[in-house]
């Protein structure tokens, strides 16, 4: 029989527009078991509170602290607070089978959760970005944690490819192409053939800035040039491929240090001089 869920337990659940995400998961469970279940997704799982005990296939493991889990799709496992009637919290990943190869779903039930700080935080930082809507810098972060994730599950150093300027090139016109409508690294590279990481290894060592970066920047720029020109804010935001004004404002103040409804009314007779004059 499974445990009615407490009415403490509280859930946040959404699938954001990011290649390879089926769904972001974030719980704070108290006194709840989860029943024996499998997905058909993989799973990438940190604990930001409490701990975690789960049985994997007939193995025994416990998620806490700086340990990251990875559950593999179509694999039996249950879930529950490391003491009796307590809590944990945690951040979920559900993502597609192509996130890791499938001759690695053994080697990940017998190691699916190892202590990785670097990748415990890279993760992490997936989620803060999700939640702000950055959804490219997210895809380009994502695809780092599933290299990195790949080679703690099998064992072994990776063999990183040499950057190539002329991908990084190709790269900028094709993120220039696409700057105000959906960015997708993934479809870049089965444009051009390469992974996600050897694009940013590329594009990075080229131009100093990672792919996120740059049409960050950009999409400020033509901001910009919007209000001058007489754009709302909100107008400005959509048009220059932001996901909202929030969005905009957030990444405006950053490179013009005021947001962008005080430096629209800079050009509207509202200025001020340096000099006090």
């Amino acid at each position: 029989m499974i445990d009615e869920i407490p009415d403490t337990c509280r859930v946040v659940a959404w699938r954001p527009p990011v290649p390879g995400i089926s769904e972001v998961f974030h719980a704070h469970l108290v006194g709840y078991r989860y029943p024996s279940h499998c997905h058909d997704t993989w799973a990438l799982l940190i604990v930001d509170d409490g701990a975690i005990r789960y049985d994997l296939d007939t193995r025994r493991r416990v998620a806490v602290g700086d340990a990251v889990t990875v559950l593999p799709p179509g694999v039996t496992h249950n879930g529950y607070p490391a003491e009796r009637g307590g809590y944990f919290r945690k951040r979920e990943l559900y993502l597609d089978n192509d996130f890791l190869p499938a001759n690695l779903i053994g080697p990940a039930v017998d190691k699916s959760t190892f202590d990785d700080i670097d990748l415990r935080a890279a993760i992490s930082r997936v989620h803060r970005r999700l939640l702000r809507a950055d959804h490219l810098c997210a895809e380009v972060l994502l695809a780092m944690v599933a290299e990195r994730a790949r080679h703690r599950i099998a064992v072994r150093t990776p063999a990183v490819a040499r950057p190539e300027p002329p991908l990084a090139s190709r790269l900028r016109d094709y993120l220039d192409g696409h700057l105000t409508g959906k960015v997708a690294l993934a479809d870049a590279g089965l444009l051009f053939d390469r992974s996600v990481p050897h694009l940013v290894r590329s594009f990075k060592q080229r131009y100093g800035i990672t792919p996120y970066a740059y049409v960050t920047g950009a999409r400020v720029d033509l901001a910009r040039r919007l209000l001058l020109n007489g754009a709302t804010p909100a107008r400005a935001a959509i048009e220059a491929g932001f996901h909202d004004q929030a969005h905009l404002t957030r990444h405006f103040k950053r490179h013009v240090s005021v947001p962008p409804g005080q430096y629209a009314a800079s050009a509207t007779g509202r200025r001020w001089s340096l000099s006090g004059n």
